[in-house]
């Protein structure tokens, strides 16, 4: 059982910046590849960024590329997500997921899912 708890949401203006963590539970942090996914109410849940267990392999949604940073600390057992020149268009609830294995891009293969932070953007 892995426990994650994301922070660092928050409003800010547009071109501004946040930076988010995700706390992991548990010695085996490590074993996981990690990813960062947005939601907007109504909306499905969508891929943002992900890492492998090493940090040595990313992937980026098209439309973060360039502007989100994703990077793992495993000694702290955090993941984080860097969002540099935000646009209104990125107001959406963040989460971060664990998944053994491989980088992938598609949410239904993580097995646990933080409770998400709100980031909001304004124009």
């Amino acid at each position: 059982q892995v426990r994650l708890v994301e922070a660092g949401g928050g409003l800010v203006q547009a071109g501004g910046s946040l930076r988010l963590s995700c706390a992991a539970s548990g010695r085996t942090f490590s074993t996981y590849a990690m990813g960062w996914f947005r939601q907007a109410p109504g909306k499905e849940r969508e891929f943002v960024a992900a890492i492998s267990r090493s940090g040595s392999s990313t992937d980026y949604a098209d439309s973060v590329k360039g502007r989100f940073t994703i990077s793992r600390d495993n000694a702290k057992n955090t993941v984080y997500l860097q969002m540099n020149s935000l646009k209104p268009e990125d107001t959406r609830v963040y989460y971060c997921a664990a998944r053994f294995g491989a980088v992938v891009t598609g949410p239904e293969t993580y097995r646990y899912w933080g409770q998400g932070t709100q980031v909001t953007v304004s124009s």
